[in-house]
């Protein structure tokens, strides 16, 4: 495939491999400040096959990473609201807050959707005028502008239901971050090309002449990886700091000024949290007053949730090199990529209480939800077995829901409210489910499968799926 193949040439790669062992004589460390980057490094192996002495510290480059908890605790308060349709990328999904991610969120009943792109969530809001969709707008330099572009769509045509909740977060700052910091080890940095292809490289050059450290733009296939080293690494050997592209084909020097007029009018600059890290002055984005009805955090009015970063956590001293992810006390333990480490909850840091329309959820809740575990039960005192449910899912969903251990109420709902209605008189039960009594007397272990008549299934089915002790069709 061209522009992918040639960019994975083995002989390519050795003979670039060949020039960094020729060129290194003493230890660099160098920080690539992109996600992409760093799974290529991983992948190929790419920092196994570079010289011993030259390191490779994988920076703060990944949106998940450096998402804040408390827009976490944002986005959990928001998405628990059963008038929002909360939408994300699916990477987002699993990243904890303060005692439970989106995940669960979606478990207890909150309409929480994996989409593709911003303008799948602009088009869901146009589809659901009665609903709030929220879309979770994280990420660097490169997926601003086109958040940037749904916002303004919305605007435009006039959808006044969507908004966007927002923890867009920019590289320059980080970098100057990172070296200002009195035990930063970082000597050169691979600039993410995929945000230069958008800002163009015109922030680095003050960057690498106050800090005296190179910075080369660098793609993303294995060979841009290397070459972005080499051309490091001899930066570094000839004491030279500048600022180069090695990543010409997708990288002008002035970016895209089409996208970067585009943020201008949505956004505005302002102080951003990294997550581990602290807040960075100028390092991100939020919406300028002319969108401020389309910013879901002041729309849903949690702005006043403040989340402070557990210090057990060391994912800031891994971000900014000063430690490496083995060396965390969490690392493989209580902390992995299947269950990331989270917070204990406590009073002193949970989010704002969940309320609706209606009220707070601790009173009745709204129909159709039930109260979830967490505020039918206090957790630090003895466990009630009462208290232990299965909050059942709204029925107002474009996909069938089923469950385990719900005594099947989840396959009769499906029944009453999706086959029923669809095949009318047709298909009805002969029979009615007996009371929860009568199935302890006959020693029955579930409650009877109904069976259902000849059209619409066999005679076969129909047994197959009703127990041998089961009533026959003409009992009452």
């Amino acid at each position: 495939m061209k522009y992918i193949d040639e960019f994975q040439d083995p002989e390519l790669a050795r003979r670039l491999l060949d020039d960094i062992h020729s060129t290194v004589t003493r230890p660099w460390a160098l920080m690539e400040v992109c996600g992409g980057q760093t799974h290529t490094i991983i992948r190929h192996g790419i920092d196994q096959l570079l010289p011993e002495q030259v390191e490779l510290i994988h920076g703060p480059g990944c949106p998940v990473c450096v998402t804040p908890l408390e827009v976490i605790d944002k986005a959990l308060e928001i998405a628990s609201r059963p008038e929002v349709i909360f939408c994300s990328f699916g990477d987002m999904l699993r990243v904890p807050g303060t005692g439970r991610d989106l995940f669960q969120v979606r478990s207890e009943g909150g309409d929480v959707r994996v989409v593709y792109s911003p303008l799948d969530a602009l088009r869901i809001a146009r589809q659901n005028p009665d609903r709030e969709v929220v879309f979770f707008g994280i990420g660097f330099e490169t997926t601003a502008p086109p958040n940037a572009m749904t916002v303004h769509q919305a605007r435009r045509l006039g959808i006044p239901n969507f908004s966007l909740l927002v923890s867009h977060v920019r590289v320059p700052p980080a970098i100057e971050a990172i070296m200002s910091a009195p035990n930063c080890r970082v000597q050169a940095f691979l600039a993410a090309g995929h945000v230069c292809s958008v800002m163009g490289v015109g922030e680095y050059p003050e960057l690498a002449e106050r800090f005296r450290v190179p910075i080369v733009v660098t793609g993303f296939e294995p060979l841009d990886i290397l070459e972005g080293v080499r051309r490091t690494v001899l930066q570094l050997e000839r004491g030279e700091h500048t600022v180069d592209n090695a990543y010409a084909r997708a990288v002008r020097p002035e970016g895209n000024p089409a996208a970067q007029a585009m943020l201008e009018d949505v956004f505005e600059v302002t102080d951003r949290a990294w997550r581990g890290i602290g807040v960075i002055p100028d390092s991100g984005w939020r919406l300028s007053p002319k969108y401020r009805d389309h910013d879901a955090e002041y729309r849903f009015s949690v702005d006043g949730i403040q989340t402070r970063e557990p210090a057990e956590c060391r994912s800031g001293e891994v971000l900014q090199g000063m430690l490496k992810p083995h060396e965390c006390e969490a690392f493989g333990t209580v902390c992995t990529p299947r269950t990331p480490w989270e917070p204990p909850w406590s009073p002193a840091r949970a989010p704002a209480p969940r309320t609706t329309s209606t009220g707070d959820w601790t009173s009745p809740p709204p129909p159709g939800r039930r109260a979830p575990l967490s505020e039918t039960t206090d957790l630090r005192g003895p466990a009630t077995l009462e208290a232990w449910t299965c909050p059942a899912p709204l029925r107002d969903r474009p996909r069938v829901v089923m469950g385990h251990g719900g005594g099947g109420a989840l396959s009769a709902e499906l029944v009453q409210h999706v086959f029923a209605p669809a095949f009318g008189e047709r298909c009805s039960p002969r029979w009615v489910t007996p009371p929860l009594s009568r199935w302890a007397v006959s020693g029955w272990r579930s409650p009877p499968t109904p069976s259902w008549c000849g059209r619409c299934s066999s005679p076969a089915a129909a047994s197959a799926i009703s127990p041998s002790t089961a009533p026959s069709t003409t009992s009452p």
